[in-house]
């Protein structure tokens, strides 16, 4: 299980004294949430996933993979939640180094054609697939790149074969989309009205790109449905996700902090980090409220960024992903007759090293007046992704609530896209 360690915010804020305050309203949120017919059916599906996953759906997904044993890439097209979920979860769980078949790639996540371009290139030679995921259909990144993927699969495999390569994920009843796939006779896949993008890992969009993956997505759903029954405690103290909400909120509103960082130190988090900024930003970002929020991976951001978090503007706090065992490690050598002067830390392990440097970075952090979160996340498995993932979308649910917004809806992305579809049509 997580453990949330809230030691580093101590010097800033009289937290028990705050946390006493602010049960009872927590109690009255939770309530909302789970008592809200209307919430529930409108926004929250997402919240009993892990209660009521569909394990049929799962071998279905399992079955479609099975006819395919011989593909290459999968081509996972979407933007937003439609690919940040399935981005963060294999990049969390699979090593950049050892590629497995197929190899999930994505497009559609920006408008670069030198991108896509790219893609094709790599395709030529390559059995591949395609899953094209959007609930409406009309997003104009994936909608065009899966126009121009189309096209190429069609062409090296002809339509009649084609069709049993295009995978759609999309709504149920309605969209260009689902139109298309029904005309076509694509496999499709359901995205549940009441959840939206960002909420969305635990649906098929982020489901069918970890079956294709490899990933074991049932010991995923098995810790989402810890973290479901972990974060089901009305009881503020019983429910560490509602304890982040609460710090960091308190960090926004007592302190003035304007930005929150997610600082990890592994790799394999640097896409469940572009995950978790989308999480936050789309969910809080509204009424000209809420915290700006970026995220680091150390050490690497410690020689870059790490000047300014240490003596600049205060203006941040920290949440640490602390990852505590690692699977796969190095030993550092001892030399004889060294000339690099490092046999001071032969013997150790690279883990055992990056917790010194995590530890060392906090404290001065702290004392540097910025305060620290800190999660502390036993390894990186399926598991503990499932349980991770669902221990911050229920901590957004309730941050967001304190912010007096609503957490679910995200307005201010219609007004770039009015502007850009009217400049693409003038």
């Amino acid at each position: 299980m997580l453990k949330l360690n809230l030691e580093g915010i101590y010097n800033f804020l009289d937290w028990h004294n705050y946390a006493q305050t602010f049960a009872p309203q927590i109690k009255v949120i939770h309530q909302k949430l789970h008592q809200d017919q209307q919430l529930k059916e409108k926004y929250l599906g997402w919240l009993e996933l892990p209660l009521h996953f569909d394990f049929q759906e799962l071998e279905k997904m399992k079955q479609l993979k099975n006819s395919h044993p011989n593909l290459d890439v999968l081509v996972v097209i979407g933007i937003g939640g439609s690919y940040l979920g399935a981005k963060a979860g294999i990049e969390f769980l699979q090593t950049p180094f050892k590629k497995t078949k197929p190899e999930i790639l994505f497009a559609g996540h920006q408008a670069s054609g030198n991108y896509l371009t790219n893609l094709l290139h790599y395709l030529k030679d390559k059995n591949w697939a395609i899953n094209v995921i959007s609930k409406s259909g009309i997003t104009l990144e994936p909608a065009l790149a899966f126009r121009i993927l189309k096209k190429e699969i069609e062409e090296k495999y002809g339509k009649q074969l084609a069709k049993n390569r295009i995978f759609v994920t999309t709504d149920s009843q309605k969209g260009v989309l689902l139109n298309l796939a029904l005309k076509e006779g694509y496999q499709t896949f359901v995205i549940p009205d009441s959840v939206g993008g960002r909420f969305s890992v635990f649906t098929s969009v982020g489901i069918l790109p970890f079956v294709f993956a490899n990933l074991d997505v049932v010991s995923m759903m098995k810790g989402a449905l810890q973290a479901y029954h972990d974060t089901f405690q009305e009881d503020l103290f019983q429910n560490q996700a509602y304890q982040y909400a609460l710090a960091r909120y308190l960090l926004h509103t007592q302190q003035n902090k304007k930005m929150e960082l997610l600082v990890s130190y592994e790799p394999h988090l640097l896409s469940f980090s572009e995950w978790w900024k989308q999480l936050f930003a789309e969910s809080e970002g509204k009424e000209e409220k809420g915290l700006f929020v970026g995220a680091t991976n150390n050490s690497t951001d410690l020689h870059s960024l790490g000047q300014f978090i240490q003596e600049g503007t205060k203006m941040l706090f920290e949440t640490v992903l602390n990852v505590t065992s690692i699977k796969d490690d190095c030993v550092v050598p001892h030399i004889p007759n060294e000339l690099d002067n490092l046999n001071y830390v032969a013997g150790k392990t690279y883990s055992q090293i990056n917790q010194k440097i995590l530890q060392a970075t906090k404290q001065a952090h702290i004392e540097g007046k910025v305060p620290n979160l800190e999660i502390v996340i036993p390894t990186l498995d399926a598991y503990h992704f499932g349980y991770l993932a669902y221990f911050f979308q229920k901590a957004c649910a309730m941050s967001g609530s304190l912010l007096g917004i609503n957490p679910f809806n995200q307005p201010g992305v219609e007004i770039y896209k009015q502007k850009m579809f009217a400049l693409l049509k003038s």
